[in-house]
């Protein structure tokens, strides 16, 4: 079965702005947020909840999701294509945020996964592969100081 070219992206981070990072196992030194793509007959929130609990095993209903409303366009990396219905290039993203109260023991998904860090906003911004990734990072930290 080919994914669906609609994905959630779910920026996990503290209220001192330390953002979970994970490395992907496909591709070591790739940096990135929880992100995964919409299964049928699913919402977007509740594919937020799936690939939280299945990426880091965190129990997100624990904690406040917020939909920001975002979505970005993007074309799906050529690497990735073969997991696409042939001639889907382009993917939309839609941007979530999930804060827990402090950094927290992740049990990460071994075969998505290599590992996973906490990192201050502005590095975390820094050491993500996908630009989306990192704007909204970044948003993450503009939208908190101006609160």
């Amino acid at each position: 079965m080919y994914k669906i070219p609609v994905s959630v992206l779910v920026i996990i981070h503290t209220p001192e702005l330390q953002v979970l990072l994970l490395e992907r196992a496909d591709h070591p030194g790739y940096w990135q947020s929880v992100t995964g793509s919409q299964e049928p007959d699913e919402s977007l929130t509740q594919t937020a909840l799936r690939e939280v609990t299945e990426e880091t095993g965190l129990d997100p209903s624990q904690f406040p999701l917020i939909d920001w409303k975002i979505q970005n366009q993007y074309t799906i990396y050529e690497e990735w294509r073969w997991r696409y219905a042939p001639g889907v290039t382009q993917n939309t993203e839609h941007v979530f945020g999930l804060c827990v109260p402090e950094q927290m023991p992740i049990s990460i998904a071994t075969r998505e996964h290599l590992g996973y860090l906490w990192l201050p906003w502005q590095q975390a911004a820094d050491k993500v592969f996908s630009e989306s990734n990192a704007e909204a990072i970044r948003l993450l930290g503009v939208c908190t100081r101006i609160e």
